[in-house]
């Protein structure tokens, strides 16, 4: 197998754990490049759901290393309850020790980055970002800030010392003066890093330098993102964003090797489109049509429950998602989801309501956005249930018709389709 990066090419939630998955049993090597435990991805496997945050998706494989890079950070009470929500799924301890690895550089969420993201966002009122309160951005804040704690820390009880020293008066007074929050006490960010450590101790690899060169050299590796395209921090819809790169280029930083380890870069659409949280979403369908996507495609939060927000495939930021996300071809998902619907439609450009005038190139600034409304393509249906069908021949002409159309619209092929949410259903274009 050809060391692929899988990249979410929408709003995030578009599938990606099942295709990490499915192509995780090829590779010898999966690691997470980004992000923290606000992500939220959904495997089906021999029966089972397994809901994933920070855990890459490839865990339930045998013989195969799992990485949380460098470029992720770490709530460790969330990783704790997830592996043991995973352990008590029938995947054993001993599994996860052999085969979970943890980056000694990634960065560590602290009780103190939970709190001030949960005030800054409530603070915004209706003008929030609409994060999961998770403390992903605080902490990602203090790792540019050259103020954050890594994993490696944790087992340096000096080093620790001296860095909390450094760290934790300025910390106090940004809590005290700008949040009116509660300060904290030397003592009780030492007794957190201790639990954290004691959580965090069976996986983590000091050994990394040398067993990544081990496996660049003869193994094969799937690089996992979070999130999409966007809601990346510089290409996505800013200010409504994640705090990190989920794009194809961030995968060799996170990941600890460079560019030229990448050899394919998937990028995963839903065949319609999704977001949770705030930001303009030009395709929104705020109506019985976009309730009835949202009830059949069961868009809700893996991580928060939150009602997904559903619109119809939109052309143009996909074409821009390839551009910025650097992806090199496509795997569709939830095209079953479109079964019953007479006519899909497909945004094609994006027409200025104040000014008339369209365009078919993405606008970067997204606080326009409410000024376009989405000029829509409209195709066929093919009212019936393609959720059985095993190759690309199976599938009904109207539906190879779609992929046809936003295989043309997006410049690269479709190489995966997925027509269900178990691993058995699953189309592979060659």
């Amino acid at each position: 197998m050809k060391n692929t990066v899988v990249v979410g090419a929408q709003f995030g939630d578009e599938g990606k754990a099942k295709i990490t998955d499915l192509l995780a049993y090829e590779a010898d090597f999966i690691t997470r490049f980004q992000g923290g435990s606000n992500a939220g991805h959904t495997v089906i496997a021999n029966g089972k759901k397994y809901a994933f945050h920070l855990v890459p998706s490839g865990i339930l494989y045998e013989n195969k290393i799992c990485m949380i890079g460098a470029g992720c950070v770490i709530k460790p009470d969330d990783l704790k309850k997830e592996i043991e929500d995973i352990i008590s799924q029938g995947i054993t301890r001993e599994h996860f020790e052999k085969c979970l690895k943890i980056s000694p550089l990634a960065h560590i969420t602290m009780k103190y980055h939970t709190d001030i993201d949960g005030y800054s966002e409530n603070s915004l009122g209706k003008n929030k970002i609409g994060t999961t309160k998770k403390g992903i951005g605080p902490t990602y804040t203090d790792k540019y800030r050259r103020t954050g704690i890594r994993v490696e820390d944790l087992f340096n009880k000096e080093t620790l010392s001296k860095k909390i020293d450094i760290i934790l008066p300025a910390k106090n007074k940004e809590l005290e003066f700008v949040y009116n929050l509660k300060p904290y006490a030397k003592e009780e960010i030492l007794s957190e890093c201790e639990e954290y450590r004691k959580i965090l101790a069976p996986y983590v690899d000091f050994n990394w330098q040398e067993n990544l060169l081990n496996i660049k050299n003869n193994k094969s590796i799937l690089f996992e993102g979070a999130q999409g395209v966007m809601l990346d921090v510089d290409y996505g819809t800013y200010p409504y964003v994640t705090s990190s790169n989920p794009i194809a280029g961030g995968a060799g930083v996170g990941a600890s090797v460079g560019p030229m380890s990448i050899q394919r870069a998937i990028g995963v659409f839903k065949a319609y489109m999704t977001r949770v949280g705030e930001g303009a979403f030009i395709t929104e369908l705020d109506n019985e049509t976009g309730e009835k996507l949202r009830s059949i495609g069961g868009e809700f939060g893996v991580t928060t429950g939150r009602a997904r927000r559903c619109g119809w495939f939109d052309a143009i930021s996909a074409k821009y998602a390839v551009l910025a996300g650097g992806l090199s071809e496509v795997a569709l998902t939830k095209l079953d989801v479109l079964d019953t619907f007479d006519e899909i439609k497909v945004a094609i450009a994006y027409k200025n309501k104040v000014t008339g005038k369209t365009t078919t190139q993405y606008p970067t600034d997204v606080f326009t956005h409410y000024d376009w409304e989405p000029v829509y393509e409209v195709h066929k249906g093919w009212n019936c249930d393609i959720s059985k069908c095993k190759t690309y021949d199976e599938l009904p002409q109207n539906a190879k018709n779609y992929l046809k159309r936003l295989e043309e619209l997006l410049g690269i092929k479709i190489t995966i389709i997925s027509v269900g949410p178990d691993r058995e259903q699953t189309i592979f274009v060659d």
